[in-house]
């Protein structure tokens, strides 16, 4: 085995099934059921790695295990299959199936991760090895060789943690933002910035966290700001006589935990399109490393800028020196208030980067596939789209409609979402000897 830099940059047996793990996965809110699609070892494990995640690791950090592992599961597949360049280990003479290396490297990533979660990580892996005739398989050893390879590229959470990040007091300056509860509603204690530290983190394809840092957000004075203050003030407040009851659904329908959202689609998405389990891989491997710089790249700009949430512009609207904008002390959004800056969009950022994968990965904006939503508060729980890039303009809207960012934090993620991607896309896991990303027929997996 071998373990390098980036390419073009820096055992007992079980009786739960993997059916049942999942069962207390969706019993716990972590995941949902829906119909069944033709799923390989690459799909499945994603659905167990990001349900794991979620219970190992609060959001929006989780984003970085669910990479890992991803980069995991395409070295194994690809010390076997040798198509593609892997992430960082290279594993001589490799052999076996390529399913049977899938679930050791994920399985043993995890576990390195969430050893809390090892006894029903390992029932579900021996069960899955068995129902599926892998048991004692060669490519076990070859998961096994890579996830000890990738463990300690984790970005773990410092330990000590940095002091609490509270941002400023200035006109346009972030800070904690109350959480409305009780009826009638009042603010509870307020919290600090989650996960400050996430901004200086290492990206695992870019030089560093402020590679696409966002330009800086309109001056308070400027009409782009006046005219992206009326518009939340407007649409975003908590009980809006201009917002109607789609937009409403739509905002909802967008407050799910958005990586399990994609990761979900992006699944459905595979087993409709992909049909060799190494494309698949390094669709899924792409689509999440490109979304936690995504995210990294978001919080770097979120910590430089400290620019302040729309409910505390609106209620100090007299200090922003823009005489076109007036304060409203008691408004509301819709929902409270993640604890973190406005610009730019975390929930944007990460829709960019995984629909700008999917583009880049199929040569094409147009697509016919669904989106789902486990929030409680969203009627429509399913919507379709044509264009991968109408999904990301609905987001784009829908965090407007929430009331917690103005529009141009929104799009200035979204951009930085698809500038992660595209760099990532064009400059790791490539294809080796002329070979081509896109669906091949498969044998044996």
């Amino acid at each position: 085995m071998n373990s390098r830099t980036p390419v073009r940059g820096p055992a007992a047996r079980a009786s739960l099934t993997l059916t049942a793990w999942l069962a207390g996965l969706t019993a716990c809110g972590l995941m949902s059921i829906a119909a069944p699609v033709q799923a390989d070892a690459v799909t499945d494990w994603n659905e167990i790695t990001v349900a794991s995640a979620a219970a190992g690791r609060s959001c929006p950090v989780c984003a970085l295990d669910i990479a890992l592992v991803q980069l995991a599961v395409h070295d194994a597949v690809q010390a076997i299959e040798q198509r593609f360049e892997p992430y960082h280990v290279e594993v001589k003479g490799a052999k076996g199936s390529r399913s049977a290396a899938v679930a050791a490297a994920a399985h043993d990533v995890l576990v390195g991760m969430y050893p809390a979660q090892a006894a029903s990580l390992d029932a579900t892996y021996y069960t899955y090895l068995a129902d599926k005739g892998l048991s004692g398989d060669p490519g076990i050893v070859v998961g096994q060789k890579v996830a000890a390879g990738i463990l300690p590229l984790r970005r773990a959470t410092p330990d000590p943690l940095p002091a609490p990040y509270v941002g400023g007091t200035e006109p346009g300056m972030w800070r904690p933002t109350p959480s409305y509860l009780g009826n009638p509603p009042a603010p509870a204690p307020f919290s600090p910035m989650v996960a400050p530290w996430l901004a200086s983190t290492d990206p695992f394809t870019l030089t560093g966290p402020a590679r696409f840092r966002a330009p800086a957000p309109p001056a308070m004075t400027s009409e782009r700001y006046r005219r992206d203050f009326e518009e939340v003030k407007a649409v975003g407040a908590f009980a809006s006589s201009t917002r109607t009851a789609e937009q409403t659904d739509l905002a909802h329908f967008y407050n799910d935990n958005v990586f399990a959202q994609w990761n979900r689609a992006m699944r459905a998405i595979a087993a409709r399109h992909l049909h060799n389990i190494g494309d698949t891989a390094r669709l899924f491997a792409l689509a999440n490393v490109a979304t936690a710089d995504a995210l990294i790249t978001a919080w770097e700009s979120k910590k430089h800028y400290t620019f302040w949430r729309p409910l505390t512009a609106i209620h100090e609207a007299d200090q922003d020196g823009n005489p076109h904008t007036a304060a409203d002390p008691a408004w509301r959004s819709l929902i409270n208030n993640p604890n973190y800056p406005d610009y730019s969009s975390g929930y944007n950022v990460v829709t960019a980067a995984m629909t700008g994968t999917l583009a880049l990965y199929f040569g094409r904006d147009r697509m016919d596939f669904e989106v789902t939503s486990n929030s409680p508060l969203a009627v429509q729980k399913t919507r379709s789209y044509s264009r991968f890039s109408a999904a990301a303009q609905d987001v784009v809207d829908a965090r407007v409609y929430l009331g917690i960012h103005f529009r141009f934090a929104d799009t200035a993620a979204r951009t930085q979402g698809r500038e992660v991607a595209r760099w990532t896309f064009n400059h790791f896991l490539l294809p080796c000897d002329g070979h081509g990303y896109h669906a091949q027929s498969e044998g044996a997996q």
